[in-house]
């Protein structure tokens, strides 16, 4: 089985003329600047438009609508997070044992969904990472099972360790349960083990 490309996002606009592209490029970077200082509850279109030097309505023109912006900053913290997988360091990059690379993705998707957990409420219903996204965390996973000798239906299973790790299921865990972050990673490496079994689990985990 052969590694995941990279793949664009399904939200990614289509080919632009340069201008258009530069635009789009620079109230992303406003945007983005804006969600780090202020959170992405407090950012308006009006701030947006004010940060980059345009009107508010070519901010609309771009993204149509808040929601679309947030989605916009989403997907684009997602695609840097993607290039990471696929070809940052190890473990999380190529180059480290699959059992290491798998545990390293559980624990950075963990960790990155926490991270854009009121980035992705903020998007509505384009929050629900886009299908591109998540085909992308589907056949990597699906990947690392198969070079760990995982039997069975592999797209069931991946689905199986995926599913804690996407922002519903912790907000519920995390924000409403209150379980601390280690539980709900302990919980996961568990699962992972019952799913993966043998020798290759046999390393212990930090």
């Amino acid at each position: 089985m052969s590694e995941p490309h990279l793949l664009p996002l399904l939200d990614a606009p289509p080919a632009e003329r340069r201008d258009a592209a530069r635009n789009r490029e620079l109230l992303l970077d406003a945007a983005k600047s804006l969600v780090e200082r202020c959170g992405p509850r407090s950012v308006t279109m009006d701030a947006v438009a004010a940060a980059a030097g345009v009107g508010k309505g070519t901010v609309f023109r771009r993204f149509e609508s808040r929601e679309g912006l947030m989605a916009a900053v989403l997907d684009h913290s997602e695609t840097d997070w993607q290039a990471q997988v696929m070809s940052g360091p190890p473990p999380l990059g190529p180059g480290a044992d699959p059992w290491d690379r798998l545990l390293a993705f559980g624990r950075s998707r963990l960790e990155t969904t926490l991270l854009h957990a009121e980035l992705i409420r903020e998007a509505g219903r384009a929050g629900t990472r886009s299908y591109a996204a998540y085909s992308f965390v589907a056949m990597h996973t699906r990947y690392l099972l198969g070079e760990l000798g995982v039997t069975g239906d592999l797209p069931i299973l991946a689905t199986a360790l995926l599913a804690p790790l996407e922002a519903p299921i912790l907000d519920q865990q995390v924000t409403i349960e209150g379980f601390p972050l280690e539980r709900v990673h302990a919980g996961w490496v568990d699962l992972a083990r019952r799913i993966v079994g043998g020798d290759a689990t046999r390393a212990p985990v930090d």
